[in-house]
């Protein structure tokens, strides 16, 4: 699998940097979060990592870069709203995040760290809306200790208990990406808008490949 080969190549550097750049830098649609440390936990039980190593490290990058999210958050603030779409920023996302917050109160910050949209914009959110930080910093060091702790434990513990299990290996990182984006699909087929605007998209498409006629 070129992820496995990937993080071998990347070491525990390259992985807690994927980790801390999904929240810190606004590039979480870019980086396979779920996948990845669910490989690299696998791989810790295969003797390529150390899980102790690898999990203290993961925890500390979640952690450092939903804080770097926040005080982006707070000294941006509401302007980020009015923020032209870039490849790396769109608004839709953030409005999705904000009706993920709203929803969830200050326990958004933990839930989102299972939902990758979520889990890039939801501590820019709490810093955009003035969370009391000593309050976000708690439910933050939850939401990393369960996700970039207990996912990589999974694939640890899976990896030393079932033999064989890397023959098993993709389609299990296929479930794991599929769970992981399951919520931004439900959503888009539950929002009458973006249905629509995907009905158009592919529409055009269509017509541009085999005309109108």
């Amino acid at each position: 699998m070129g992820l496995v080969e990937v993080i071998i190549g990347f070491g525990y550097v390259g992985i807690a940097a994927a980790v801390f750049a999904e929240t810190g830098l606004l590039v979480g649609f870019f980086l396979p979060g779920d996948s990845l440390l669910f490989t690299a936990g696998f791989l810790a039980s295969q003797g390529i990592f150390r899980i102790t190593v690898l999990i203290a490290l993961c925890a500390i990058a979640a952690v450092v870069g939903d804080g770097v999210g926040y005080a982006f958050g707070a000294r941006v603030g509401p302007r980020i709203f009015t923020r032209e779409d870039s490849i790396l920023f769109h608004r839709d996302h953030l409005d999705r995040a904000r009706r993920f917050s709203e929803r969830y109160g200050p326990k958004a910050i933990v839930f989102a760290r299972f939902v990758p949209f979520a889990r890039t914009f939801v501590p820019i959110l709490a810093g955009v809306g003035a969370m009391r930080y000593a309050r976000f910093l708690a439910y933050n060091v939850i939401g990393a200790c369960l996700w970039a702790i207990g996912v990589p434990l999974i694939g640890y513990s899976l990896g030393r208990s079932i033999p064989g299990i890397d023959q098993y290996l993709f389609p299990i990182v296929l479930l794991i990406i599929l769970l992981s984006v399951s919520p931004g699909i439900i959503h888009v087929l539950r929002n009458r808008e973006d249905r629509a605007r995907i009905i158009a998209i592919v529409r055009s498409t269509a017509v541009r490949i085999f005309g109108r006629g």
